[in-house]
């Protein structure tokens, strides 16, 4: 009974605050919309603010709270978890009010934005291009900006995922080895190239010492594999690789593997 009679309850209520959200619609009461909107936002009802604010918008344009309703709106799209809607509303803010009090908060919320849009690492990331890019324009405008410290870590966690991704895409020719290798290439010459490459964009990138282990063991690899004519080289390209490695990560997570490979390649070579 008790519980019957809560959630009749819930229902009655449910119906009463939509009828009353219907009549607010049909309202022409400008500032009463206003209001209810950001009762509504400040509660987390974010459709219901979104869809009100959206309303009333018109009525402040050249008013100062022009800027305050377009700030409410896409954070309300925010809060609905819509990214992409809501970085169309800060891009509009900034280009309606590029010198307005919430230009630089809008700027970082486009690359945040997109930041929240950035898929799996094996997927397409031009999201996270986008937000790399947004985030650096943000930094180059407003370099004092308390949000700096939050652009530069977002910066480096989107980096990284770049630099990751390559490494997956080298790991895979590396893990390929031989298989459909010509005489012109081999998916060993592309693991290096791939994660050379890598390093040349993302020379920070935290994933420094596996691209560089990635390098050596496909460098030793391949020369393994290959033809007598060619051993005596690739091996000498092996022992140099090392030092590029060790250089860098005398203490390295990868030492003993490295250690292991130097060791067969001078043999090899003294051979």
């Amino acid at each position: 009974m008790k519980k019957n009679f809560f959630l009749i309850l819930v229902v009655v209520s449910t119906l009463i605050s939509c009828s009353d959200y219907q009549k607010l619609l049909k309202s022409d009461d400008v500032e009463l919309k206003y209001n209810k909107a950001v009762e509504y936002f400040n509660k987390g009802e974010f459709v219901r603010a979104a869809t009100l604010f959206d309303a009333i918008a018109v009525y402040y344009k050249g008013t100062d709270r022009s800027e305050i309703v377009l700030n409410y709106i896409a954070k309300s799209y925010m809060g609905q978890k819509d990214y992409y809607t809501a970085s169309e509303y800060f891009k509009t803010y900034v280009k309606t009010f590029p010198k307005g009090s919430l230009a630089a908060e809008a700027k970082y919320m486009i690359g945040y934005c997109y930041y929240l849009e950035s898929p799996d690492v094996r997927l397409d990331q031009t999201q996270t291009k986008n937000a790399i890019s947004a985030l650096q324009e943000f930094l180059d405008i407003y370099p004092e900006n308390q949000r700096v410290q939050d652009a530069n870590k977002l910066l480096e966690e989107l980096t990284n995922k770049l630099a990751y991704k390559e490494y997956l895409n080298a790991k895979l020719y590396f893990n390929l080895g031989n298989y459909l290798a010509t005489n012109l290439s081999n998916n060993y010459q592309s693991a290096v190239i791939t994660a050379q490459n890598a390093l040349k964009k993302y020379p920070s990138t935290s994933y420094r010492e596996d691209l560089l282990i990635l390098i050596l063991d496909s460098k030793y690899q391949e020369a393994v594999q290959s033809s007598e004519e060619k051993k005596n080289e690739r091996y000498q390209a092996t022992i140099d690789e090392y030092y590029n490695y060790i250089n860098e990560f005398p203490n390295g997570k990868y030492k003993i593997e490295a250690d292991k490979i130097l060791n067969d390649a001078k043999r090899i070579v003294k051979n």
